[in-house]
């Protein structure tokens, strides 16, 4: 059987910013934003890589913290955005188009943030080099967060069909879980402005011993796992954190 592959660009687009970006809010991302600094001990003048960045909601307040950020995402319109807030916020970030499992550095930083299930969207093998590549960038001692769904919790919460509604605009998921490849496989439709669009996509889902055991052969040497809020992981936790020390 070929393998799934769907367009990223098509994926995360002007209708993902339309139904998502603006539901995050300031309240959450200020809350995230603190608990990446707790977990991650960050302090200023820390050089920290923001990986699959999005529109800069993280980037741009570790920036006013006064890190010195770089971002990384695979779409230029997210970065557009991410961009035009540093300016508005008055932060310095250094944003970058480009591939995650392809980095253009080498033991530059001294943290990586990977947020809000930015991670898993690849084959097995492209989801390792991502780790890998975050290994090769980080500085010995260097730390890694990683922040997904936590699989016990989703296999008994998933929802067959999720439906967001704005402005009489409707975006409609329909998921199922595919226990061979540990995969969230989801149909979308969004419906908008007058027009029909279909997508199609993955998430690949991981409970914490298999992730912990990746992390470990990419050559992390410790790894510990969180559960909301950076509380103990528990099944009930919505989700999983981990934070690796290279």
């Amino acid at each position: 059987m070929t393998d799934p592959v769907f367009d990223m660009a098509d994926l995360f687009g002007e209708d993902y910013l339309y139904f998502y970006a603006d539901r995050t809010g300031d309240e959450r991302s200020d809350a995230d934003t603190e608990l990446i600094w707790r977990l991650l001990e960050l302090e200023p003048g820390m050089e920290v890589l923001d990986l699959a960045c999005g529109h800069g909601r993280i980037a741009n307040r570790l920036a006013a913290r006064g890190c010195h950020v770089t971002g990384l995402d695979a779409t230029p319109l997210f970065l557009q955005r991410a961009r035009g807030d540093a300016e508005a916020w008055g932060v310095s970030v250094d944003y970058h188009h480009g591939d995650v499992r392809d980095l253009p550095w080498a033991s530059r930083f001294d943290r990586v943030v990977n947020w809000f299930t930015s991670f898993g969207y690849f084959d097995d093998s492209g989801n390792r080099k991502v780790i890998s590549e975050v290994a090769r960038v980080l500085r010995p001692g260097g730390e890694f967060i990683l922040e997904l769904n936590n699989l016990p919790w989703l296999l008994r919460n998933l929802q067959s069909s999720v439906v967001m509604e704005r402005e009489g605009n409707l975006l409609v998921d329909r998921n199922e879980f595919d226990p061979l490849t540990s995969r969230v496989l989801s149909r979308r439709a969004v419906i908008r402005d007058g027009r029909h669009r279909d997508l199609r996509f993955f998430t690949r889902t991981f409970g914490f011993p298999e992730l912990r055991q990746w992390l470990h052969e990419a050559g992390f040497s410790t790894v510990a796992a969180y559960g909301d809020g950076g509380d103990s992981l528990t099944v009930h936790s919505r989700r999983l954190i981990t934070v690796s020390t290279h």
